[in-house]
């Protein structure tokens, strides 16, 4: 294992109250990197290596745990590759990075609601181009400020310096990368614990969006978890669910509704785990908040995301993995790294993807924490924090990298996934624990597509 990921692996075991040298073998393999001013493929590495090391902790049988450092940067991208089928564009129209009047800015318009708030701000535009023209006009912190105002999303590019000062900048440096908090005792599970489907009823209500959370609970599932994706009427991301439904039942229900209530708290009374994604202070609104959910569920691990942090005066705003990239210095460093003239994004959404396997490690740790201490968990993470491993460490310049090699066919697995748009390969998973495989047993399909209830144990 090289320094970099040996590094933010110990960063990552240490913000678990773990030591910083595992004391399960790691053993990683092959080699190359994703093209970045920033450690992507280290990180890759690191974060996998970390939710395999929590799995193997959980078993308690101290099995030896194998990364592959190229599949796992492969599978910070799209792991999917259908057969006689188009992937949807994964970007809405107007989405993407644009001058203004003093620097850069990106709007983010995937939602139909996050675009009508940019729309409402600059007017109806149905190309790029002409947008871009409208934009030109504004000075780039106002228009950031008028678009979230509005109840859009925006980001105006800064650098790693300027957030470094800025308030939430500081605010976010001071959190933990995992900051956990035990909960109340409880009873003790009944979780049979197989090596060969770790998590085989186990329950996981998922109230998580686009991509970071769906990543932890796609682990999940995995690993034999009954994993139940729970969306309001109207939610749709036809860009990402091939990707990230794998292995999951998805259903809808609208918590402000009385008898879909009902139906959520007989779910969440149920359920051994909750992740979800709301933004701070959503779900306490709808009357659940931490301490609702562990009243209703004694013993609940309870791990939840945030984009800009917990502290500080962003802790509500909305974001998503290029909006941080843009805020929080990321995308600036790229544009000086490769001299450009527009800004330069990771690679790859590296922020979504780290903090979902992030995630799922903290799931796994606080169900070893159930087990060994009779107590429920709790755990909050930030894409905005989790950046911070990654511009804390830029490479050396001047650096060379190994490329990627391409994706072969024997990188793929040989079952073909008969998903509900087509059939598709996915590529195989890059950890291996002995004894235990991820096995994704249900293929992707679209949200809401089945009832909200748990699967018989």
């Amino acid at each position: 294992m090289d320094t970099l990921t040996q590094t933010l692996l110990a960063e990552i075991e240490q913000s678990l109250g773990r030591s910083a040298t595992p004391a399960i073998p790691l053993t990683v393999s092959s080699e190359g990197s994703l093209n970045s001013a920033f450690p992507v493929s280290e990180l890759a590495t690191a974060c996998w290596g970390a939710a395999g090391l929590a799995c193997a902790g959980l078993l308690g049988n101290a099995p030896q745990v194998f990364v592959d450092r190229r599949l796992a940067s492969l599978w910070f991208g799209w792991t999917l590759r259908p057969l006689g089928w188009p992937l949807p564009a994964a970007w809405d129209a107007l989405a993407g990075d644009y001058a203004t009047r003093d620097g850069w800015i990106r709007l983010h318009t995937n939602a139909p609601h996050h675009r009508k708030a940019v729309e409402q701000v600059l007017g109806p535009h149905q190309d790029k181009n002409a947008l871009a023209q409208q934009v030109l006009t504004w000075q780039k912190t106002e228009l950031e400020q008028a678009v979230i105002e509005a109840g859009g999303c925006a980001a105006e590019m800064r650098s790693v310096e300027a957030w470094r000062q800025h308030i939430q900048g500081k605010s976010v440096a001071l959190e933990p990368l995992i900051h956990q908090r035990q909960q109340a005792e409880a009873p003790p599970p009944d979780w049979a614990l197989p090596s060969a489907r770790p998590l085989h009823g186990v329950r996981v209500l998922d109230l998580t969006r686009i991509i970071a959370g769906p990543v932890a609970t796609r682990f999940l599932a995995g690993l034999g978890a009954d994993v139940l994706r729970i969306d309001p009427y109207g939610w749709d991301e036809p860009g990402v669910e091939h990707e990230v439904i794998l292995g999951k039942r998805c259903a809808r229900l609208n918590l402000t509704n009385a008898h879909d209530r009902h139906t959520f708290e007989h779910l969440l009374k149920n359920a051994d785990v909750i992740v979800h994604g709301y933004r701070a202070g959503a779900l306490e609104k709808l009357g659940y908040g931490a301490e609702q959910r562990h009243a209703l569920s004694p013993g609940l691990i309870d791990v939840c995301l945030n984009a800009y942090g917990w502290s500080g005066p962003w802790r509500g705003r909305r974001g998503f993995d290029s909006l941080v990239q843009m805020s929080c210095g990321l995308a600036e460093s790229g544009m000086q790294w490769k001299n450009a003239a527009i800004p330069v994004p990771l690679p790859v959404q590296a922020l979504d993807h780290a903090t979902g396997y992030l995630m799922a490690t903290a799931v796994l740790h606080g169900m070893r924490q159930r087990l060994q201490q009779g107590t429920g968990y709790n755990a909050r993470l930030s894409l905005a924090r989790t950046a911070q491993l990654l511009f804390d460490r830029p490479y050396p310049q001047p650096h060379r990298l190994t490329p990627l090699a391409p994706v072969a066919a024997t990188d793929e697995n040989p079952e073909t996934e008969l998903t509900h748009w087509g059939p598709a390969q996915r590529l195989n998973a890059p950890l291996q624990l002995n004894g235990t495989a991820l096995l994704w047993v249900l293929p992707a399909t679209p949200l809401g597509s089945l009832q909200p209830e748990w699967l018989r144990r």
